[in-house]
């Protein structure tokens, strides 16, 4: 069985196993040690810690095959962004120019820098393994961590924003950061992203243009890949998108991927999830429907996919091997949302 879990320090190896094969871009999961040593660090202080709101606290969550006790993915949630650093994004606007003597009115795509989106709640890190993208244990990945947020709203803030990786090719080259940053660093992309992932991405960010980028000045290139999202990136950008997150305002400063941006009240997975209590029976043969499945516990946090029989307004019946992985048992609650 596959269960969704909090990161604790003995998954380092394996977490800088996933870390190494994820895609450039993913700078919140680094192929460092001492940084994911660090990650794990902050994320148990995190889970322990009494909050009553949404500050500088990161979770980290794993994805355990429980027969193998191998980890098959992982995600995390950063409670404010830019709690303790500016969070910059790219902001799309239109300035228009306009002469009344020649009768010539224009609009202009322009791109200016901004922290907007400081202080919403931040989805990160989120990898799984490639035999599992595409499947329904990519969405417990991603979507286990809001029911997370369900179940703890005082511990994020009232929106959540994501970066999805931009288009880069199979060198590793971004024509939106050549066209941009790289005239600010001599650096390509890829060195940049590490550096990113080793360091901050505040320190590049900081010496990249403060003034508006007119965007039909740039490459044909950089234009067209505005927005994008990197082919190994599209399953995390098509989950959030099924959530209700939405792509129209922001972009990434470096590779011009989508930012997406979400209130939490309109998250599917928060909205339409359910808390129900538990009963202890057979497991379902066939015919059910799945569902993500979280006891809303803390440190003891766990989410599962199920195949269930369920009923709105009745308890749902859990077998033995499923209340074990949850940790709860009858008479309990756990919330489930529909996949």
């Amino acid at each position: 069985m596959l269960v969704m879990r909090p990161a604790q320090m003995a998954d380092l190896g394996e977490v800088q196993r996933l870390a190494a094969d994820s895609p450039i871009g993913v700078t919140s999961l680094p192929d460092d040690v001492e940084r994911l040593r660090d990650k794990i660090a902050a994320s148990e202080a995190s889970f322990a810690a009494e909050v009553s709101f949404n500050g500088e606290e990161s979770y980290f969550f794993v994805l355990e095959d429980t027969d193998s006790a191998k980890l098959v993915g992982c995600s995390a949630i950063v409670a404010s962004a830019g709690y303790s650093e500016p969070f910059y994004s790219f902001r799309n606007e239109t300035f228009v120019h306009a002469s009344r003597e020649l009768k010539i009115h224009n609009k202009i795509h322009v791109l200016s820098q901004c922290h907007d989106l400081t202080g919403n709640s931040l989805l990160t890190s989120f990898y799984v393994v490639p035999e599992l993208v595409g499947s329904a244990w990519s969405e417990l990945n991603s979507r286990g961590r809001l029911l997370f947020v369900a179940g703890h709203p005082e511990r994020f803030a009232d929106s959540v924003v994501t970066e999805i990786v931009g288009y880069s090719d199979e060198h590793g080259d971004s024509p939106f950061w050549d066209a941009i940053g790289r005239n600010f660093f001599d650096l390509n992309y890829a060195e940049a992203e590490r550096l990113c992932g080793l360091k901050s991405r505040t320190f590049l960010a900081e010496l990249m243009p403060h003034y508006p980028i007119y965007v039909p000045l740039l490459p044909d290139a950089a234009q067209e890949a505005m927005g994008q999202v990197h082919p190994r990136a599209q399953i995390t950008f098509d989950i959030l998108m099924r959530e209700g997150f939405e792509t129209d305002h922001y972009i990434d400063i470096f590779d011009g991927g989508p930012t997406l941006h979400a209130r939490v009240s309109g998250i599917r997975s928060i909205a339409q999830s359910r808390v129900v209590p538990v009963k202890i029976g057979e497991a379902l043969k066939s015919g059910g429907r799945q569902y993500l499945v979280s006891n809303g516990q803390l440190q003891d946090y766990r989410a599962v996919l199920l195949e269930l029989d369920y009923a709105p307004g009745k308890p749902v019946i859990l077998d033995l091997q499923a209340a074990e992985a949850l940790g709860v048992g009858e008479g309990a609650s756990v919330r489930l949302v529909a996949v």
